[in-house]
Order: C-alpha cells, then sequence, then structure tokens
C-alpha cells in the first residue's frame, strides 16, 4: 500500500479529544496499559497527503480575507459524487454549505416544522441528533430498528407508519449509512422508506455524511436518488468529515434539489451570520476529492474492511454473551452486552470501567439507545485491535 494505515499515530497535544479524554465516569486506566482509544468518531490515521498540501499551498498567501467558494470547489463536489455514489444531475445550485451536518439539520427542522413538533428517528439513534433536537425544542419520536433472524438490522415499516400518523410528524431524520448500527441500507430498504414519507407527505434529512465509507462489498445509494418524489422531499447532508478525518476543520454541504426548501434553507441559515465557509476547510475539500483521495479512500476501507471481519469474528469465538451485526458501513461497532453482564452479575459500567482500566477506550452505548451496549471505533491500525481485542479477552471478559 503507497498510505500508511500501520503506525499509530502520536495525538498527544494535537487538540484530540480520542486521546485526552476517558468518556466513562470515575474509570481510570491501569499502570502499565498504553491507551488505545476507540471511541469518538474519529480515525487515528494521518489523512490523504492531498489535503495538507492543499491546506499548505493556500496557507503560504499571507491574507485570509473575505472570499466566495470558487467553481473548483463545487465542481469537486459534483465530480466526486458523481464518481463515488453515481449521482447524476447535480448542479453548483443545489449545494449549499453548512457549519457542520448537526447545523444543518437544526436549519432544515426549522425550514420544515415548529419549535415543540414531532420528529421521527430511528433507534439506536446517534447521541448528535438526540442533542440537537432536543437542545432545540422538538420532540423526538423513535422507531425501533430490529435484528432478523440473521441478526441484520431492519426498518420496521408498519412501526414508522403508525408512529408517523399517530404523532402528526411531517419530518423525519433518516441516517445512510446508520450510524450506530453500520446498516448500508438495500435501493429496496431505501424504497420503501421513502414511499412511506411520501404517503404520509413526511420531508426527510438524510444525513449520509458516512457515505464514502461503505465496507468491502457494499455500496451507497443517496436517499435522494430512489425516486422523483425522494429527489423532491429530501434535504441531503454529507461532509468529506468523517471520511478523511476533518472534523477539527468544520464544514459540511447539503444537497437540495427542491428550489423552495433550497431557499428557505439558505434564508434560515443567514439569520444568525454563523453559516460562512472557512477558506481552509475549502482548500481542504479541494484536497480531499482528487483522484489521490479516492486512491486513499479505496486503500481505507479494505483496512476497516479487515478490521471488522478481525473483531467480529474474535467477538464470536471469544466472548460468550457478547452479541452484534456485522457492520456493512462505518468504522463503528456496537455490542450488545446484556447477556453477559447478566450472566455475570455486571453491570455496564462496571464492564465499562473494566475495559478501561486495561486502556480500552470505548463508549457507552446508552446514550445511543442501546441499554446494554458498547460502541466501539475500529479506525485504528489493525495490530492495534488485535491488541485491544486480545487485552479484553485476557483481563475483561475471560478474566
Amino acid at each position: 500500500m503507497p498510505y500508511d494505515f500501520t503506525t499509530m499515530l502520536d495525538r498527544e497535544g494535537q487538540d484530540a479529544i480520542a486521546v485526552e479524554k476517558i468518556p466513562i465516569p470515575g474509570a481510570q486506566i491501569d499502570a502499565g496499559f498504553s491507551r488505545i482509544p476507540m471511541w469518538v468518531a474519529d480515525m487515528n490515521f494521518a489523512t490523504v497527503p492531498s489535503i495538507t498540501q492543499a491546506i499548505v499551498h493556500r496557507a503560504q498567501h499571507p491574507a485570509f480575507g473575505y472570499f466566495s467558494p470558487t467553481e473548483e470547489y463545487y465542481n469537486a463536489i459534483i465530480r466526486w459524487q458523481a464518481q463515488r455514489n453515481g449521482v447524476q444531475g447535480l448542479e453548483k445550485e443545489h449545494i449549499g454549505y453548512e457549519n457542520g451536518v448537526l447545523g444543518g439539520v437544526v436549519s432544515a427542522l426549522r425550514v420544515l416544522c415548529s419549535a415543540g413538533d414531532n420528529v421521527l428517528v430511528h433507534s439506536p439513534t446517534y447521541i448528535g441528533f438526540t442533542h440537537a433536537l432536543e437542545n432545540n425544542g422538538y420532540h423526538i419520536v423513535t422507531s425501533p430498528l430490529y435484528r432478523d433472524q440473521d441478526g441484520v438490522w431492519r426498518m420496521d415499516y408498519e412501526d414508522m407508519e403508525r408512529k408517523l400518523q399517530e404523532n402528526h410528524i411531517h419530518a423525519a431524520i433518516f441516517c445512510s449509512p446508520h450510524n450506530p448500527c453500520g446498516r448500508v441500507w438495500t435501493r429496496e430498504e431505501l424504497e420503501k422508506a421513502m414511499d412511506i414519507y411520501r404517503r404520509n407527505d413526511v420531508f426527510v434529512i438524510s444525513d449520509e455524511i458516512w457515505s464514502d465509507l461503505t465496507l468491502p462489498g457494499y455500496r451507497h445509494i443517496p436517499t435522494q436518488s430512489v425516486s422523483e418524489d425522494a429527489r423532491s422531499r429530501t434535504i441531503a447532508m454529507y461532509a468529506p468529515s468523517k471520511t478523511f478525518n476533518l472534523a477539527g476543520l468544520v464544514g459540511s454541504y447539503h444537497i437540495v434539489y427542491n428550489r423552495f426548501l433550497r431557499d428557505r434553507m439558505d434564508k434560515e441559515s443567514s439569520l444568525s451570520h454563523y453559516d460562512s465557509m472557512n477558506v481552509l476547510w475549502m482548500h481542504a475539500l479541494m484536497g480531499a476529492y482528487t483522484p489521490e483521495g479516492a486512491c486513499w479512500l479505496d486503500e481505507l476501507r479494505q483496512v476497516l474492511g479487515e478490521n471488522v471481519r478481525y473483531a467480529c469474528d474474535y467477538i464470536a469465538g471469544h466472548f460468550d454473551g457478547v452479541t452484534l451485526a456485522r457492520p456493512e458501513g462505518t468504522y463503528m461497532l456496537f455490542l450488545d452486552c446484556s447477556r453477559w453482564c447478566a450472566e455475570h452479575g455486571k453491570t455496564l459500567d462496571e464492564l465499562l470501567r473494566a475495559g478501561v482500566r486495561v486502556g480500552v477506550i470505548w463508549q457507552d452505548g446508552r446514550p445511543f439507545h442501546g441499554q446494554w451496549a458498547i460502541r466501539m471505533n475500529l479506525a485504528v491500525p489493525t495490530a492495534v485491535v488485535r491488541e485491544a481485542f486480545d487485552r479484553l479477552d485476557k483481563y475483561v471478559f475471560n478474566a
């Protein structure tokens, strides 16, 4: 491989909460164990060199005044969406900037409904959705995903439709690929979901920030692509931040084909004057959405695929009482530890602290609506994944 996915980055003192924070209250690492960051959803790999080159090149010019996004910026997004997702007919006017996906979600909700309205989301639920909705006065109605006989997460279409009708819902947040479950929805699944939203006059905010990070054998299908109606009723959110580990630069973009929605989105985001692009973020995106970025991403997906394969096989073979659905996208695992905790007389808090004691910094899954869940980030070198699971085997699950 021309890119290095085997070296664990030294991020100490480099503005990284992944290695500066332990998210489990009261948990400490025992002496003799190194820290393995496996919680917040950023990667411990060096990003593609074309991004840093683009930023450095721009930073060498000593003026950073007012600017407008360039044609090259819009063309980079259009080319990337066409080449990675098969998107046709995307034009500059359909693309708008957002200071982060969650900010875009809130702006979209203010266009689609009023504070106090009910909004449908699937559960398990990305914690960012929960905070964004609750902090802005929206009421969350959840439609639980379920695991079928093969252990695959599925939407409950009957439950979705019933919840929409009973709660008079006209706005829904859809996550594709799904975080934290890792599902990459099929075209048939998307068509069924979007038909339910059509029948019930529901507009959709589709968070597709993980769209580039499907695992080998899976491909993202944009929600807007499944029908003309879906194209018109969906506000889609994208960003290179998950793909290339750029969250600290802040930035994302929406794709909206419906002119009425697009105009209202632009107006809403203009009211607070917060939604202004950073010039270095623009150049970072242009450095990411390049042939080199695509090559780097394809290698990354292979590494993540191997990490997911190893972790899932290891759990199935060594951690009796722990179950999960094998992810099809993202680099996150969502472990169900209910049986293990019951059989060993442990609380989830005790299990979480036990992992941290041996340096495995993982994440409480309860804020994601997983009662006995633990969320784990596998975007570290494969050797580090192996070390983490060896520690969990010896000192935690089979101690």
